[in-house]
């Protein structure tokens, strides 16, 4: 039986990430989400051809980065704080949660000791709850235009991401999607070519995210359920 339900299990998520597959257009890259979800479960979501995962704990991503294939694009989603970027610095694809000059500053050095160069995402804050993270964007705006980030050559700076209000007001979740857009593309002339990622949305909204130009989803639940904490 305990097989048996196993295999149910993993038709599910192979058939979750085929229809999510098929669902989003060209262009628009699926973030499996699986931060709180066994090692099994992402071995599930990696035979069905899943190669990119988001996690936000560096502890957990680095566990899980030991445990499975060397081939996974891992990306930190979650708050960094700086204590912990050293975890995560050797091996980490995507850092899409840079939120902040410290935080920047801290990715720099562990970059220059790995002899790599990071990329990363500017988070942007950009709803009313103060409990999501993200750079205030005058201040984000102000770092950038004072060449903060050409004194960072360890970092390469690929594009934008951030969260819309958690609400059942599509108004405002739409307002939100707009304002990230907007800010994406008004960075996009202090960067390169290279400056071409904007991720957002999740299993909720990311329909909506991808009428503002979403390049990126982070799917989580739709995938893997809900989170085992």
């Amino acid at each position: 039986m305990y097989f048996y339900i196993v295999k149910l299990i993993a038709m599910s998520i192979k058939s979750k990430i085929e229809s999510l597959r098929a669902a989003l257009p060209e262009g628009v890259k699926l973030l499996a989400v699986s931060k709180f979800h066994p090692v099994e479960a992402i071995v599930e979501a990696y035979a069905a051809g899943q190669r990119a995962f988001g996690e936000s704990r560096p502890q957990e991503l680095k566990q899980k980065y030991e445990a499975l294939p060397h081939d996974i694009e891992w990306h930190m989603i979650g708050h960094l704080q700086t204590n912990k970027v050293k975890y995560i610095a050797p091996f980490v694809h995507l850092v899409e949660s840079l939120d902040s000059e410290r935080l920047a500053e801290e990715i720099e050095r562990q970059a220059m000791k790995c002899d790599r160069v990071i990329d990363c995402l500017l988070e942007i804050h950009v709803t009313a709850e103060e409990s999501k993270s993200g750079w205030d964007y005058a201040e984000l705006l102000a770092f950038v235009q004072s060449g903060g980030f050409e004194r960072l050559p360890h970092i390469r700076v690929r594009g934008v991401m951030g969260m819309a209000t958690f609400t059942d007001d599509e108004s405002v979740v739409r307002a939100d999607f707009e304002r990230l857009a907007i800010c994406k593309t008004e960075l996009a002339q202090y960067f390169g070519a290279e400056f071409d990622t904007l991720s957002m949305g999740m299993s909720d909204d990311y329909r909506l995210a991808i009428e503002y130009g979403s390049t990126e989803v982070r799917i989580g639940s739709t995938i893997f359920g809900a989170r085992e904490y």
